[in-house]
């Protein structure tokens, strides 16, 4: 019988993030930090929209792009938050989640053999995606030393005559880790300078603690040359509603409209009127809940420093990065022992690259009082293995 599967989708590997969630979920008492997901309900006002669009019968398809409307608040929202400026009607594309704008940028952009460099460690569907659109993924470590920054020294040893695409990470999922203004005004000069464009993922833009998020899309030259995906799952709470938006280069997203198209026709309608809501009327919400986040971050690497597991001051998203190597196991078996022994579950860093491991994600996505039951069963699961190494 003819093999009925394609063999470079057989040959992906299954995301490493949910490795552990099944057991967690059959598991009595467990506590799972590994999900990248807010705890907080999407506000009320935000679902109460959804709501109203459903009993006002507005279930029907949208156009392609999304809601005009959805359209002109992304580009304000853009505009007023983060400096970009994008015209609603051609620059802007709204998508099944940011995950779906990964891919179609991919997609449109990739021809076989062309080159994407992506910075590790980070999240997990970017060589994939790569791979799915027939380009090479090369990897490029991202180093604690650095705090886990794309440097242009690293930068310009990976770029190669085939490199097209450069994957800008950041604020970083799973390190925690941020670019600020030098930073990336640096890696803009080199984008330019080798003829590169930029998938820029800033799904954790309004989860920044300290400073305000910078986007390479800004600066002078690189509008034409970058993609910036965002969405709403994580500033808004609102995973579940499963949108996201890609915004750039009107002929870039064009391309990208035809095959989100043929492949998914629109974003869900009800979905889309809620954010509409989200964006017009959020702030509150959206600093409400970074709020909570940071004093989460505070506890979570205060504590992790005393029980002395190493963890650079992460400054985005909701996540920290712990160092376990000095402890003498891998990342995945500590991760396994971790939920096996004491019932919390973390991801292992080689999830997000090989150059994860010797590291865990930590999500600080759940409530103070989980967070310390969980602190508390980690470090008494640290000092029995200190006590056997």
């Amino acid at each position: 019988m003819r093999e009925p599967l394609n063999s470079t989708i057989v040959n992906i590997k299954p995301s490493g993030i949910r490795k552990f969630f099944d057991v967690v979920s059959e598991m009595k008492d467990a506590i799972s930090l590994g999900v990248g997901e807010p705890d907080f309900d999407t506000p009320w006002h935000i679902r109460e929209e959804g709501i109203y669009s459903l009993e006002k019968g507005r279930g029907h398809y949208t156009s392609n792009a999304g809601l005009i409307e959805l359209r002109e608040e992304i580009a304000n929202y853009l505009h007023r938050r983060f400096n970009l400026h994008y015209t609603a009607k051609n620059e802007i594309l709204v998508t099944i989640g940011g995950s779906e704008a990964i891919d179609v940028a991919m997609r449109v952009m990739l021809d076989h053999g062309d080159e994407v460099i992506i910075p590790q460690p980070s999240y997990v569907s970017y060589e994939p995606c790569v791979i799915m659109a027939g380009g090479t993924p090369v990897t490029l470590e991202l180093k604690g030393e650095d705090d886990f920054r794309l440097t242009p020294e690293a930068l310009e040893a990976a770029i190669t005559p085939k490199t097209k695409i450069l994957v800008l990470p950041f604020p970083n999922n799973p390190t925690g880790s941020i670019m600020n203004r030098e930073d990336l005004e640096a890696i803009a000069a080199i984008v330019r300078a080798n003829d590169l464009y930029v998938v820029s993922d800033e799904i954790y833009a309004e989860l920044t603690y300290g400073q305000k998020h910078v986007s390479i899309a800004e600066f002078e030259g690189m509008k034409e040359r970058t993609i910036v995906i965002n969405g709403f799952s994580k500033a808004y709470a609102m995973t579940g509603w499963r949108l996201g938006y890609a915004a750039g280069p009107a002929h870039i997203i064009s391309q990208m409209t035809k095959l989100h198209q043929f492949a998914i026709m629109c974003a869900p309608t009800t979905s889309q009127y809620a954010a509409v809501e989200a964006l017009k009327n959020g702030d509150a919400d959206v600093a409400r809940m970074c709020e909570a986040y940071d004093a989460r971050r505070h506890y979570l690497l205060h504590e992790f420093n005393r029980i002395g597991l190493d963890c650079f001051e992460a400054k985005g998203a909701f996540y920290v990065f712990p160092c376990i190597k000095h402890l003498g196991m891998t990342s995945e078996e500590f991760a396994t022992r971790l939920l096996n022994e004491e019932k919390v579950a973390v991801v292992p860093g080689n999830a997000f690259g090989d150059c994860g491991e010797g590291y865990l994600r930590i999500s600080y996505a759940y409530s103070i009082e989980k967070l310390k039951t969980a602190l508390a069963r980690i470090e008494r699961f640290v000092a029995n293995v200190r006590g056997t190494v």
